[in-house]
């Protein structure tokens, strides 16, 4: 190892992937639904793969649920997803917490000389605050969210700026994720996708077919050697 990974970058999605951000996601939603008066729409545990696809798929899928006419669905989630931001920001990390050994991990890459950085489809402030709260963010050499550029995951360019604000170069990079997102980010970019397993969408990651998939962190650090070669 060593020198030879200078220039090697593992990138991570932060829901889903670092993090199980769904109980302080879904509770951000709730607090929308219940300004509708609709009551507490999203259920913290069953519904935690829908947090993990963002603000506006919980505003959707909860005015779906229940029987809000198709065509105002847009207008009200248009209309709400900055109150369910602010909901968020307010209290982002009350039930989020780190997946087990993910900070064994990155301290282990960094230790074997590969740059390791964020990307995210998060506003970047809001994974900033988040990152600060959980005390992480120093440990990761770049971060890029849904807004950091013009575009956003699936196009390949924010993965491709996350290694290079690491210091890493892009051709020699993997992104370690938990959705089709990432899968067909990496896709785009050109490099190896790694799903993991263990978050609430977990079942569902073999059929992406990544270059591999994770059960446990402690696992992927020498595949992340193996993938980036």
């Amino acid at each position: 190892m060593g020198k030879g990974n200078s220039m090697a970058t593992v990138i991570f999605d932060l829901d889903g992937t670092l993090a199980d951000t769904s109980g302080d996601l879904i509770a951000a939603a709730n607090h929308c639904f219940r300004h509708m008066g609709l009551g507490d729409v999203l259920d913290p545990v069953a519904d935690a793969k829908v947090a993990l696809r963002g603000g506006r798929m919980m505003l959707r899928t909860g005015l779906t649920r229940v029987g809000h006419e198709a065509g105002g669905i847009e207008a009200e989630t248009d209309r709400y997803y900055q109150t369910l931001l602010d909901a968020y920001a307010e209290a982002i990390d009350h039930h989020t917490v780190l997946y087990p050994g993910a900070m064994e991990a990155v301290e282990q890459l960094v230790t074997d000389g590969l740059k390791v950085g964020i990307c995210t489809n998060k506003p970047e402030a809001l994974a900033d605050l988040l990152l600060q709260r959980l005390g992480v963010r120093d440990a990761f050499a770049s971060l890029v969210g849904a807004d950091t550029l013009p575009v956003r995951k699936p196009d390949p360019e924010p993965l491709r700026e996350a290694v290079r604000r690491a210091g890493g170069d892009p051709a020699r990079s993997i992104l370690v994720g938990d959705s089709d997102t990432d899968r067909n980010t990496a896709k785009a970019a050109g490099v190896p996708s790694v799903l993991v397993t263990f978050g609430p969408a977990g079942p569902d990651m073999a059929a992406l077919e990544p270059e591999a998939l994770l059960d446990d962190y402690a696992d992927l650090p020498a595949l992340a050697v193996r993938l980036i070669g």
